[in-house]
């Protein structure tokens, strides 16, 4: 019984963040509040409303990184962002699942792994275990399940390296802490 009680404070507590972090009008405000729940945020990443988060810290996001509206961090097993990543709205970061050849359906995860100049288009879902290569990109709604190359461009549903980036563009510092409209 204690433990039951003791997961469901923890899931008010999550619940509770993620409620300040939709409402709370600054970017400052919103890192200071990632870090005291445990997250690793540079002064200089921008992290906009309504982001979710899945647990307490396992949650690393460099310098001039942007995570942009409606973004699911499920950093139940850890998620590392590198810097100047742009990530899009309603991105789904996903650490964890269920096995399904399990008798008990247990819960399985690794962490994911997004390096320096990465660029996620909006509405990309990424699965447990990933790595994304520096400077890769993937286009919107693409569904990624394995890792991508350095400079990758990947796209589809299992998204699938189309093409390459070219090596000059990785030297951009990254800055949208703006003020948005609700």
């Amino acid at each position: 019984m204690r433990s039951y009680i003791k997961l469901n404070f923890i899931y008010i507590i999550i619940w509770v963040v993620n409620v300040l972090l939709k409402y709370i009008p600054t970017f400052i405000l919103r890192r200071w509040l990632l870090i005291f729940f445990g997250a690793q945020v540079t002064t200089s990443a921008s992290i906009h409303r309504n982001v979710r988060v899945f647990s307490r810290g396992r949650l690393h996001i460099g310098s001039g990184s942007v995570v942009n509206n409606g973004c699911y961090l499920d950093n139940r097993s850890g998620i590392h962002i590198g810097d100047n990543v742009s990530i899009a709205h309603d991105v789904k970061i996903y650490t964890m699942g269920h096995d399904i050849n399990s008798s008990s359906f247990a819960a399985i995860g690794a962490p994911v792994r997004i390096n320096n100049y990465a660029v996620i288009f909006s509405n990309v879902l990424i699965m447990p275990g990933v790595t994304i290569g520096e400077g890769a990109v993937i286009y919107a709604g693409a569904v990624v399940s394995r890792d991508i190359p350095r400079l990758g461009v990947a796209a589809g549903n299992p998204a699938r390296v189309i093409k390459y980036r070219s090596e000059d563009c990785l030297v951009y510092k990254l800055k949208y802490d703006f003020w948005q409209a609700p």
